[in-house]
């Protein structure tokens, strides 16, 4: 059963690691998420999660509220929305289901919020096993958008779309 646990200081090595994954880096090819200071920072607009499946690290999660991020990344946007990162660390756990059951998991958490109206993703516009992997989620394709120099395809998941009531 994959559980949930806040990324720390001590997963440097390991998310470090993570990046220098090919299929980490088609993901977010121009990404630096300057760990060592990240890790260390804790805004009340952001979680920095591990997803581990029986103790062992197989993923990662950012929620953030994008209204609230202070790069404001996403730009004017609406209160009440969450937007969600997510990959998974090692090729060996490509394919095995680890995904959907994170994002299933991070759907509910992020909804446990009353007041959390959307949750967003971006993936590149290129990443279509992304674009398929989020409609089989039930988010919806809302438009295109470039963001940092990169052409993303933003998708929406509306409260109770997709989730249990």
């Amino acid at each position: 059963m994959i559980q949930f646990r806040p990324a720390s200081i001590h997963d440097l090595e390991l998310l470090t690691y993570w990046d220098t994954k090919q299929h980490v880096i088609d993901c977010d090819p121009e990404g630096d998420w300057n760990w060592e200071i990240e890790l260390n920072r804790h805004p009340d607009w952001r979680e920095l999660l591990i997803a581990e499946e029986e103790g062992e690290p197989i993923g990662f999660v950012q929620i953030i509220d994008p209204q609230k991020e202070e790069t404001h990344y996403w730009g004017k946007i609406d209160p009440d929305n969450r937007a969600i990162d997510i990959w998974i660390g090692e090729t060996n756990n490509l394919n095995k289901g680890y995904g959907t059951q994170i994002m299933n998991l991070i759907i509910k958490r992020c909804f446990n919020d009353q007041k959390v109206n959307a949750i967003l993703v971006d993936p590149l516009k290129t990443n279509t096993k992304a674009h398929r992997f989020y409609e089989r989620l039930g988010f919806t394709f809302t438009e295109e958008r470039e963001f940092e120099g990169d052409t993303c395809y933003i998708y929406e998941l509306k409260r109770y779309v997709g989730v249990e009531k």
